[in-house]
């Protein structure tokens, strides 16, 4: 764009970068569909303002672009940079290490024997990552300490991300504490507001992973609801989806298991699109939510799903065999997982890393037990206690000593295993974890009985069964009765007076204490008919179907029976750029496996084969025979993206004249293919409509 009115549409989407308006600097750049401008110099704004929309596919090919332009040029400074962007994106948001490399070993030889430059930070900060999840855990450490030295004199926002891969490899060699004040330094420079959206971003994503594979889940709920506080005003990209994923984590763990199935599906619909082999991530989530819930079908199917997206499904799938009584398949299934672990990388337990096998031990004592083999289940007991002891994380010592009382109870030694699930209880419930808690009041039942306590064991029993009783029978708002009058975490109390109802044009709105008058839009019928069903999930094609057929609010079941809007086909379920994407990708990978082979590395050509494979089988998911195009399921598509456009366009309005109001929605209301109105448990918001 280099004539006049161009330059004038570039300055204007810098300026709305600048505010965090990524959708329309996006529009400004992109008008024709992600085409974008052919000047070299405007391709990396191309490629912020398209990764800040949620067009990972357009700004991968902008940084290409940019790539080949200034190769062209005869800069190869800026073809390093725009090649290790490529990278970052395809490490953070595709879990595809094979082009990784490929794109890291090309900035290494443009850079070579050139004087340092920032790039030489963000290069340094890249390999430490591509190492570590990899699973060269030695490998990776002086690239981190590489990054942290070349970007404290160059790049600030480089030395945060090689400081909080520092501070993982150090938490992964057994420093706990040092890695955790390491990581507090990091999170500190995110906080401050120093670093760009993008590094700050990736840094608080990262803080969160460690924390959680560390299973310290107190601090990983803070730093969780710090990013969620950011991510509603200056999140960009796949970080929204992120942020649910770790949510639901928390969620899961809090024994709010119906909303945290909520959120994680939310996650899976925003984190779906191009090349997502990390879509696994929260599809093993999902598993393991549904599988707590007692649906085991569709924890199964969740994790097949997983599995196939190149994820590891285990021990989930083990653990959905013992919960269908096939012991001897669950234990095939955990052995192999433990005795040939997939290399996957997974960022909260890397692989080759013990805190990647401690949630597999844990799982292979209760299922050697149930297949009568103790000697197998001690010497998992035994590793499990010796991975909790290295990091002295709660959770992790309490899944021990579970593990430890079950053992106990199968070798007849009922006194030892009172004592382990004592102790079990004692730290489950400083965790707070009420799930878990309740599962070692029922073993220290067991263990009771076993001594001939039947008063206590009862006393137990019954108190494991009001815990479960609890998560079962307030699975979404319905908890809010405990919050009484106290205010909410949100800073108001709760009050019978709030307002949502339509008159002609205009919204009356009345909420903690204020009123404003707000245009109507799709949107806000949309909120309307969520707010009458706080908690439930509807499908998005049965809001569309409700409004268009002008049924008003509050009208109970009438959109989940109503007919659903018919919307014809999206399209391609692959467009032609990403078609061409899948393609580079697969002529990347081939080049890494043989590099790999010639190198003699069995490890990294057996990854980079499983990538391929994932990559194959999803070009031939959209593409069928002879080549034609399949097309998209797509009614439901069509009419996610619709509803889930109009309710963000209701709140960004509503926001215009009451930001606590639309603080609220922001957190309270759940979009994807089913929606739904989930308000923090602790308020009591009772709509008038």
């Amino acid at each position: 764009m280099s004539d006049g009115a161009g330059a004038a549409i570039v300055e204007r989407a810098r300026a709305a970068a600048s505010r965090g308006d990524w959708r329309a600097a996006f529009d400004l750049l992109a008008p024709a569909g992600g085409a974008g401008p052919p000047g070299p110099a405007d391709l990396p704004l191309l490629g912020e303002v398209a990764y800040g929309a949620g067009h990972l596919d357009v700004a991968i090919e902008a940084w290409e672009r940019a790539h080949a332009a200034c190769l062209e040029a005869g800069d190869p400074v800026g073809a390093a940079g725009a090649a290790v962007r490529v990278a970052m994106h395809l490490l953070f948001d595709t879990a595809l290490m094979a082009p990784v490399r490929g794109w890291l070993a090309r900035a290494e030889r443009i850079l070579e024997g050139r004087d340092e430059a920032p790039v030489h930070a963000w290069l340094a900060a890249l390999r430490a990552y591509e190492r570590m999840l990899t699973g060269d855990l030695e490998g990776a450490r002086p690239w981190a300490q590489r990054a942290i030295e070349v970007g404290s004199r160059l790049d600030p926002a480089a030395c945060a991300i090689g400081r909080v891969a520092e501070a993982r490899l150090l938490i992964l060699d057994g420093e706990v504490e040092r890695g955790l004040a390491m990581l507090d330094e990091a999170g500190v420079a995110a906080v401050s507001g120093d670093l760009d959206p993008l590094s700050t971003g990736v840094v608080y994503c990262e803080l969160v992973c460690a924390l959680q594979g560390l299973a310290q889940y107190d601090l990983a709920e803070e730093w969780t609801e710090a990013m969620e506080r950011w991510s509603r005003t200056d999140a960009l990209g796949s970080l929204h989806g992120r942020c649910r994923v770790h949510r639901a984590e928390i969620l899961r763990l809090r024994g709010s298991c119906a909303e945290a199935e909520t959120e994680v599906l939310a996650a899976c619909d925003e984190l779906r699109p191009y090349l997502r082999r990390e879509l696994g991530w929260p599809l093993s989530e999902l598993g393991s939510i549904r599988l707590r819930r007692g649906n085991v079908g569709g924890a199964e199917q969740a994790l097949l799903a997983a599995h196939r997206a190149g994820w590891e499904a285990q021990p989930g799938l083990a653990l959905v065999h013992l919960a269908r009584g096939d012991v001897a398949t669950a234990a095939t299934s955990i052995r192999g997982a433990l005795e040939r672990p997939v290399r996957v990388p997974a960022k909260e337990r890397p692989p080759n890393s013990a805190l990647q096998r401690a949630p597999l031990l844990e799982a292979q004592v209760e299922i050697e037990i149930a297949a009568g083999e103790l000697d197998r289940a001690r010497s998992a007991a035994d590793e499990l206690e010796a991975v909790a002891a290295r990091f002295r994380s709660k959770a992790l010592l309490a899944a021990a000593a579970v593990a430890r009382g079950r053992l106990r109870l199968a070798e007849g030694e009922a006194v030892g295993a009172e004592d382990s699930f004592s102790e079990a209880v004692r730290l489950w419930s400083e965790v707070g974890a009420p799930y878990e808690t309740a599962l070692a009041r029922t073993g220290l039942a067991a263990a009771h009985r076993a001594c001939g306590r039947e008063e206590r064991a009862a006393l137990e029993l019954q108190a494991a069964r009001a815990i479960l009783d609890r998560i079962e029978a307030a699975p979404e708002g319905d908890r809010r009765a405990d919050a009484g009058d106290a205010p909410g975490p949100e800073g108001y109390r709760a009050s019978a007076r709030d307002v949502f109802r339509r008159e002609g044009d205009y919204w009356t709105v009345v909420f903690a204490g204020r009123t404003v008058r707000v245009h109507d839009l799709k949107g806000m019928r949309y909120l309307a008919r969520l707010f009458a069903d706080p908690g439930r999930e509807l499908h998005v094609l049965d809001l569309v179907a409700a409004e268009a057929a002008g049924r008003a609010p509050g009208g109970g079941g009438a959109a989940a029976t109503g007919p659903r809007v018919v919307l014809g086909d999206a399209g391609p379920m692959l467009d032609v750029r990403a078609k061409e994407a899948y393609r580079r990708r697969l002529a990347e990978i081939d080049e890494d496996v043989e590099q790999a082979e010639a190198d003699g590395d069995v490890g990294r050509a057996a990854q980079a084969e499983a990538e391929r494979d994932f990559l194959i089988r999803e070009l031939s998911r959209a593409v069928g025979l002879g080549g034609r195009d399949r097309r998209a399921g797509s009614a439901s598509e069509r009419a996610r993206s619709a509803v889930t456009r109009a309710l963000r366009q209701a709140i960004a309005r509503i926001a215009e004249h009451h930001q606590q109001l639309a603080e609220h929605l922001d957190r309270a209301v759940r979009t994807g293919t089913y929606c739904s109105y989930l308000p923090d448990p602790r308020v009591s918001t009772r709509w008038q409509l």
